[in-house]
């Protein structure tokens, strides 16, 4: 018998800009958030403002894991601790859901991978919450029912413009801090996992370019928070050491269900792409039909023939309502978007822990963020070499 997910207890390591979107989305499913850590202040800032009875101020992440009011770990801290941070979860027998990427390297992202296998280990989830878009899902139950034929080729970006200015500052530009590929490894992975999931197979081989514009950047003495800027009279000169954009193209493997073998796919990456605020576009190419969705306008997907008119199918009406039953809470005309996307997603995970794992498994694991961070690492190696590489 499932447990209710009120029963369920949360435990949130980071304050940053992604922490309150997990905290508001658990709230809405029910789910108790017990305990948040960061530095002391900002800690107790949330806190006051969430009405979260445990605070661990001092970054004490080990703390809020003695917590015995903490079931389920939410990991939303800088990139370079989040492995270490999985592994003691782990270790202290709580279920996780980590931002992603998963890790800095293949290496240790391996190590959270083994960790997880365990026979008894709890449950894990890297927060790939594109998947859980309803659209996304309609998209992935079509193309795994041939509704477009075979799938022949995939294109798509994503395009943000939030470091568009040289004085535009984050710790993710970095590579010490979120890693050695930033535009691609923050944003392109959630292009490349959406497909990924649509199409029900791995990319398999890769060839990257990447460019940074700007060499030097300007940032504040301290730090300052994900979409903040700083004083400029008080900005510090500073050498770049990742990439603003890129250009990506896969060779994805055979899905098991028969419609995809050997797809080709291209993406254009951007960070610096001026007056494009959060777009993510995928365009799935069939030999019967196609398939377009747009994150900026998530309730519509446009079906492409070329026989017959082009469709807009719209969330919650026919042919958009069958196939993301459980995944979308309104009627048609009531947008649901990126918030919900991370409820949709952290109800698939609680109800997977409170049904003792009977519930599918369409989060992404530990075996999938360790598979995205390995495809990190073979676009740099692609991109130093100037060729194709095998992941």
């Amino acid at each position: 018998m499932n447990l209710p997910l009120h029963t369920l207890r949360a435990g949130v390591i980071g304050t940053g800009f992604i922490a309150p979107v997990h905290i508001e989305a658990l709230r809405r499913l029910g789910v108790q958030v017990t305990a948040i850590c960061g530095s002391t202040r900002a800690a107790q800032d949330t806190a006051a403002r969430w009405g979260i009875p445990e605070v661990y101020g001092d970054y004490n992440h080990q703390a809020l894991l003695r917590s015995p009011n903490v079931d389920v770990v939410h990991i939303t801290s800088p990139n370079k601790v989040h492995v270490e941070q999985s592994l003691a979860a782990l270790a202290a027998g709580k279920h996780v859901v980590c931002e992603k990427p998963l890790g800095m390297s293949p290496a240790e992202t391996r190590r959270v991978v083994n960790a997880a296998k365990k026979a008894t280990a709890p449950v894990f989830a890297v927060n790939y919450m594109c998947r859980f878009f309803p659209a996304v899902l309609q998209m992935r139950a079509m193309v795994q029912r041939g509704d477009i034929g075979r799938v022949m080729h995939v294109q798509g970006h994503f395009f943000q413009d939030w470091l568009l200015h040289d004085t535009d500052y984050n710790w993710r530009v970095l590579a010490s801090e979120g890693g050695p590929l930033r535009a691609v490894g923050d944003i392109g992975t959630h292009w490349i996992d959406t497909v990924s999931f649509i199409l029900g197979a791995r990319a398999e081989s890769a060839f990257a370019h990447l460019e940074t514009f700007h060499k030097t950047r300007k940032r504040p003495v301290g730090e300052v928070k994900t979409f903040a800027s700083g004083n400029p009279s008080e900005l510090v000169p500073y050498k770049v050491d990742t990439e603003d954009f890129g250009s990506v193209l896969l060779r994805f493997g055979k899905a098991a269900h028969g419609f995809v073998d050997g797809v080709h796919a291209n993406a254009s990456v951007s960070q610096v792409a001026a007056g494009w605020k959060c777009s993510l576009y995928v365009g799935i190419y069939g030999t019967t039909g196609s398939l377009q969705w747009e994150f900026q306008q998530p309730n519509e997907i446009r079906v492409g023939r070329r026989d017959s008119p082009d469709q807009i199918l719209q969330r919650g009406t026919a042919g958009f309502s069958e196939d993301v039953a459980g995944f979308t809470d309104y009627p048609g005309g009531h947008p649901e978007g990126f918030p919900d996307s991370h409820k949709m997603h952290y109800r698939a995970v609680y109800e997977h822990i409170a049904s003792g794992r009977s519930s599918p498994i369409l989060f992404a694991t530990a075996e999938d963020g360790h598979h995205e961070v390995r495809l990190c690492d073979a676009l740099l190696r692609s991109h130093q070499a100037r060729r194709w590489v095998k992941v």
